[in-house]
Formats: structure tokens, C-alpha cells, sequence
């Protein structure tokens, strides 16, 4: 696992590299709320006293400050759940390889075994249920889409490389949630220590931790795995618990705007993609492989997630994930959450404004203009298998 800085927060005239730098813009923003003057004097003023007006919002524990810095951290070699980990927590951007688009390579030899021989069956099924379907459904799309499913035979620690942004300050709480790892009573998570201490390490080493930071005196901790059963509700704002995989909750975390939680389902449970789900034989075929790679966590073990938001940010996500274009597993749930939603609710204005959202696809729906049109009418009534 490699961390190294790629890019930061800079200001007019000013290169920014560690914590030293960060201290300094730190202390001039902490003096806007009582400054007579301008900010240009807080630019000019000693550098001695910036200095001491940012130790002393520190150690008051008034951190928002120290948001204010970005840092760009290019992660290499790092397990996919350990992505998830941090992608879970706000305020972050992150953009990840792609094992939707890319062919995973750090995997044991019976993952690999087992990718290439699903990514075959999948390239013979697309083919032979879609290939009328053109010009949609091209090589190369068809290749993509195998490999979207093959990849759920890949373990959840198998390796990718990400850019990882988020603030000076926020780096710091990460830090110091790491070592809660250690202790988690989830044995996934465990594995993830060797991981945590070396981000741990580097952030050290590139002089980007404080003791004060580090002390999140709010007593937070990672949120991806649930602390307690979450209650489902359908109001102005909803809850609602459905099972999905490991992979299609990789997705739903990039709609920053709402919360996810999950707890994992014993004994384990594993998603059959629908191309396959009424093929007895793949069906069987699917599950008894699952089992080979059990113990690696595959991406297609299932995990109760619980997920919570406005139905306003709610619809901002159908009007991503109701698309042909969009990994179908996330695609279906997005599909199942809008209608259930609109069913369990018993707020009026809610049940109008979603419904608005449940004519199909995104496309059929308002307040969206689809640029590439897909021309696919199972995709459009969201009826496709694949």
C-alpha cells in the first residue's frame, strides 16, 4: 500500500506541503469572526501571532477551520473495503478504479479462475439474449457488462488504487479512527488493521497529523458498519432496509447526500445477477463457486444496508441509477426503494413528488434530459436482466 500527496489546497503566492503550511491559513481564517479590518491584514499580520491564534483554536477544540485545506492523496495497492471505509465518511471525493470497466489483476488464483470462467458464461449469455439488440449491445459492451458481473467472484480486500481528497482536518479524525479497527468484533474489518496503521504511518511521515486534530472530542468513529438495528419510517424524511451486495453498495456511496449503514447477514448470502436467476443450473453452478471464495469476502456477498435520506436527495439518485447505463443490482434496488417509498408513505405532498419519478427510466422522467439515449427498451422500462 503506497499513500503520497498529488495535489493541495493553495493560496495566491503560497505552496502548500504539510501541516506547518496548513497552520498558517488556518490561524488567518480563525481571525475573520473578530477581525476590525480586512483579510489582508490578516495575511500581513506576524506570523508569530497567526500562529498562536491557530494553536489556540486547536486546542479549544473549534476545528472547522482547519476544513478549509484539501489534500489529494493518491492511494495505491489498497483493499477495496478499506475504499469503502473511507468513502463512507463526508466530506470527501474520491475517484477509484474501476473493476466495472478494468480487469482486476492482485487477486488470488482461484478468483482469477473463477472471473475468467464467469466472464465467458456472461459473453455467451448477453449474446445469446440481447444480440438483437444492436446497436447497443456491441462487443464492447458486451464485454464490459461480463466483467461487471464476473467481478462479484473478487474479494472485497482485493487490491485498487484511488485519489483520495478530503480536508486537512478531516484526515486527522481518520487517523484516529483507525485504531478502533483492532478491536471491531467484525473479523472483515480486522483485516484491514495492517492497512490502517500504514495510512497511519505515511500521514506521519508527510507531517499532516496534530494531537489536537486527532482528537475528535465528538467521539465519532467509522459509520460504514451499523452500531444498532435502524427502524424503517416513510415521512419527510425516510429509512428503509433492503439487502444488496457489497458491490452495489460501492455505488450507492457516491451519492454523498445520503447516509448508509450496513451489518452483515449470517450465514452468508450471496447476489445471483438476474441473466442467470431463473437458469437452474447457473443458479447452482453461480453459488457453489461463491463458496470456493467465502472466505475472501467476495463482492457478492449480500449485507443489510440500511439507508437514509430526504425524498428530495432520494430522487436525485433515481436520477442517476434509473438507467440503462447503470450496474443493474443498484438499478433494481433505486427501482424497488421509489415504489416502496411511495406505497409505505402516508404524506401527501411526499407520494405527489415521487411519483413524478415513476414512469421508467430516468429519461421518462422529469426534470432530467437524457444526452446519449440508449435505445434500448428493456432498459427504458427498466426490464432488463443485464
Amino acid at each position: 500500500m503506497k499513500v503520497n500527496i498529488i495535489a493541495s489546497t493553495q493560496t495566491k503566492g503560497e505552496e502548500f506541503e504539510d501541516k506547518n503550511d496548513y497552520d498558517i491559513f488556518s490561524g488567518r481564517v480563525a481571525g475573520i469572526c473578530y477581525m476590525p479590518g480586512k483579510f489582508e491584514n490578516l495575511m500581513n499580520e506576524p506570523i508569530e501571532k497567526t500562529i498562536r491564534r491557530a494553536i489556540s483554536t486547536k486546542s479549544d477544540g473549534h476545528h472547522s477551520v482547519f476544513d478549509h485545506e484539501f489534500i489529494s492523496l493518491y492511494i495505491e495497492d489498497v483493499p477495496k473495503l478499506f475504499a469503502m471505509l473511507l468513502n463512507n465518511e463526508k466530506i470527501y471525493t474520491t475517484s477509484e478504479k474501476s473493476a466495472r470497466y478494468t480487469i482486476m489483476e492482485n487477486c488470488t488464483e482461484t478468483e482469477k479462475e473463477l472471473y475468467n470462467k464467469w466472464l465467458k458464461i456472461f459473453v455467451e449469455e448477453i449474446s445469446k439474449k440481447y444480440e438483437n439488440n444492436k446497436p447497443f449491445f456491441d462487443e464492447r459492451r458486451i464485454k464490459k457488462l461480463a466483467q461487471e458481473n464476473a467481478r462479484y467472484f473478487l474479494s472485497i480486500l482485493t487490491p485498487t488504487s484511488m485519489v483520495y481528497t478530503a480536508s486537512y482536518r478531516q484526515l486527522n479524525y481518520l487517523s484516529s479512527w483507525m485504531k478502533e479497527l483492532e478491536n471491531s468484533d467484525i473479523s472483515v474489518l480486522k483485516a484491514l488493521k495492517p492497512y490502517a496503521d500504514k495510512f497511519v504511518e505515511r500521514l506521519k511521515e508527510m507531517n499532516l497529523l496534530d494531537e489536537h486534530l486527532s482528537n475528535d472530542n465528538k467521539n465519532r468513529a467509522f459509520s460504514l458498519f451499523a452500531k444498532r438495528d435502524r427502524e424503517e419510517e416513510f415521512g419527510e424524511n425516510y429509512s428503509i432496509n433492503y439487502k444488496g451486495s457489497y458491490a452495489s453498495l460501492a455505488q450507492a456511496q457516491r451519492h454523498r447526500t445520503l447516509k448508509y449503514e450496513v451489518k452483515p447477514i449470517v450465514p452468508p448470502e450471496y447476489y445471483v445477477p438476474e441473466l442467470i436467476r431463473n437458469n437452474e443450473d447457473l443458479k447452482k453452478e453461480w453459488l457453489e463457486d461463491m463458496k470456493k471464495v467465502a472466505h475472501l469476502h467476495p463482492q457478492a456477498e449480500l449485507v443489510m444496508i440500511n439507508e437514509r435520506g430526504t425524498p428530495e436527495d432520494f430522487i436525485l439518485k433515481t436520477k442517476e441509477r434509473l438507467c440503462s447505463y447503470a450496474q443493474l443490482e443498484i438499478m433494481r434496488q433505486t427501482e424497488e426503494n421509489l415504489n416502496r417509498y411511495y406505497d409505505e408513505t402516508d404524506n401527501e405532498y411526499v407520494k405527489e413528488y415521487l411519483n413524478d419519478y415513476r414512469n421508467g427510466a430516468r429519461c421518462k422522467n422529469s426534470g432530467f434530459e437524457c444526452t446519449s439515449p440508449c435505445r434500448f427498451k428493456e432498459g427504458i422500462t427498466l426490464e432488463r436482466e443485464i
